[in-house]
């Protein structure tokens, strides 16, 4: 049977971009998604092969089914869609962390549930969520909650939509992503002093997790760190 559909909603940047370059490498047919239809089209260009660009925002749940209709035979859905919202108590932005809770909370169900006739039977799916759920920080109450929440995720969709596996990964911090790699040296180096690794895990990494993830037919309902033991220390 040939092989299906790589759909990645958040992979026109980072790690969701990696992802999608690493399965485009291989010859697959790869989708990916981003708010912008003229800037999903362009980074398929870019990324080549059998790759095609769509517009999604998961942020409004209500477009997404019509959005996504056009995708057929799904093999591999990826989430890593994200929204960084630096939101304090005292200042609370009240639009940041609604559009934050849905695009994670209700957006990725609504992507799911969207491509659930186009997917096959044992088909998988990555959410993406993040370690701000294991070390908070001033100005991380949405984004530690949300996270948080995406493990739930993982053990409810595992179990309710079964044989199709459901696994989420949470990175730690990402030195060549581009929300790290433009800090101050010192910042990073802080950083490195409490990896076990001495170093900073890179992007590529972060992708090699994911098709572990996805293509691993035992794995199922995990939440994987990949920090370089970020947590230990």
């Amino acid at each position: 049977m040939s092989e299906g559909a790589i759909v990645i909603i958040g992979g026109t940047s980072g790690i969701g971009r990696a992802i999608a370059e690493s399965y485009a490498a291989r010859g697959r047919s790869v989708v990916v998604a981003c708010r912008d239809a003229g800037r999903a089209q362009a980074i398929a260009g870019k990324i080549g092969g059998e790759t095609t660009g769509i517009a999604v925002d998961l942020a409004h749940p209500a477009g997404i089914a019509a959005r996504l209709g056009g995708v057929r035979d799904v093999e591999h859905l990826v989430l890593s869609a994200i929204d960084r919202d630096d939101n304090r108590a005292r200042e609370y932005n009240l639009e940041g962390a609604q559009r934050l809770v849905t695009m994670k909370l209700v957006g990725y169900t609504e992507a799911i549930h969207a491509l659930l006739p186009e997917m096959r039977e044992h088909a998988s799916i990555l959410l993406f969520g993040g370690l701000a759920k294991d070390r908070p920080y001033p100005g991380s109450t949405t984004v530690s909650t949300v996270n948080g929440g995406v493990t739930g995720m993982v053990h409810t969709l595992a179990t309710e939509l079964a044989p199709i596996r459901v696994n989420a990964l949470h990175p730690g911090i990402v030195g060549d992503s581009p929300a790290w790699e433009g800090k101050p040296p010192a910042v990073l180096e802080a950083v490195r002093a409490r990896t076990p690794l001495g170093r900073l895990v890179t992007m590529s990494e972060v992708a090699g997790a994911a098709a572990f993830l996805l293509e691993n037919g035992a794995v199922n309902g995990v939440n994987l760190a990949v920090d370089g033991g970020w947590l230990l220390m």
